[in-house]
């Protein structure tokens, strides 16, 4: 017999459901703390410069808030708030997951 798995992904999304943070700008968030640098994370996730830095000003717009410090002297950062949001995100992402698992093994047992 096959090995079902489950896979989820979440989105925390406004009032009209444009996306504020997901998997994807997680990682963009990651890759910045990990490279210092925009343009990194933007290869590493085989993404433009410019897509990247677009999801970061989309979701700075919908929270109101900077979460990135960009200078082109000292290299790329989260700010506390990004950090925050990275924090909560990945917390939010692995309760649901646990939770989901658990839902999962019960109807698929």
């Amino acid at each position: 017999m096959v090995q079902l798995k489950l896979r989820s992904s979440y989105w925390i999304v406004d009032e009209a459901g444009n996306i504020v943070i997901g998997k994807g700008r997680a990682e963009i968030l990651e890759n910045i703390e990990k490279t210092g640098s925009i343009n990194q994370a933007a290869r590493i996730m085989k993404m433009s410069y410019k897509g990247v830095w677009s999801k970061i000003k989309a979701t700075e717009k919908h929270l109101n808030q900077k979460i990135v410090h960009a200078d082109r002297k000292e290299g790329s950062r989260l700010t506390s708030q990004g950090k925050q949001l990275l924090k909560q995100y990945k917390q939010l992402e692995k309760k649901c997951m646990t939770s989901d698992d658990r839902i999962f093994t019960q109807i698929f047992k």
